[in-house]
């Protein structure tokens, strides 16, 4: 027969389990193009958008953040990353649009994570009218502070990814370089060595003259 505490420990590891389930999306914008995103939205509730451009371009990207009756909460142009917290004063559809328009060749990954209210707490916690027993209020901490790794780990990922389609940009434009600047070595020595040759070609002629 399972005791209490193992089945609570069962409700806290599928309660851990689940939170790889994030509101977090990495979608390609291609260029020309315009993605919108929706969200029904409860009054009175606070909801954080969080943005980055991963890879493409210039890094940057326009944002808009719409309410119901289509005003704009926050605009952003040409920008890399940001942050908009807002808490709306109606209920109703919000609309979060990323616009890549104004790049007429090179498509976009953009990161976004759209927090709606807190974070779900942990199954059974805070439920009962009694005190928090120690395994309740580790379990709770535990669950916090896997949210704030889970958060870390994602910008880590995210700086990690930018940082090697940089490298990799790199790369590419100095191995351009490299070859470019060989070709150029190569055509002013063939150069020089035609030069030199027509200009003793030319005193020979003269000498037999």
């Amino acid at each position: 027969m399972i005791s209490e505490s193992m089945q609570y420990l069962v409700v806290v590891v599928w309660a851990l389990c689940s939170l790889t389930s994030a509101v977090e999306l990495t979608f390609e914008l291609p260029d020309n193009a315009k993605e919108c995103f929706r969200e029904d939205i409860e009054k009175g509730t606070e909801s954080t958008l969080e943005f980055q451009v991963v890879t493409g371009g210039h890094y940057d990207v326009d944002v808009i953040v719409e309410g119901p009756s289509r005003q704009i909460l926050y605009r952003e142009v040409k920008q890399q990353y940001g942050q908009f917290t807002f808490t709306p004063e109606t209920t109703g559809t919000y609309q979060v649009c990323f616009s890549n328009e104004f790049s007429t060749f090179s498509h976009k990954l953009i990161y976004m994570d759209f927090q709606v209210g807190d974070d779900t707490p942990l199954p059974g916690v805070g439920e009962h009218l009694t005190a928090m027993t120690q395994m309740e209020s580790s379990a709770s901490t535990v669950h916090e502070n896997l949210n704030s790794v889970i958060d870390y780990q994602t910008h880590h990922r995210l700086r990690e990814a930018q940082g090697r389609k940089r490298a990799e940009e790199m790369n590419e434009r100095v191995l351009f370089w490299a070859v470019g600047e060989t070709l150029g070595i190569l055509v002013i020595t063939i150069g020089q060595v035609m030069v030199l040759k027509n200009f003793f070609a030319d005193k020979k002629n003269a000498q037999n003259f």
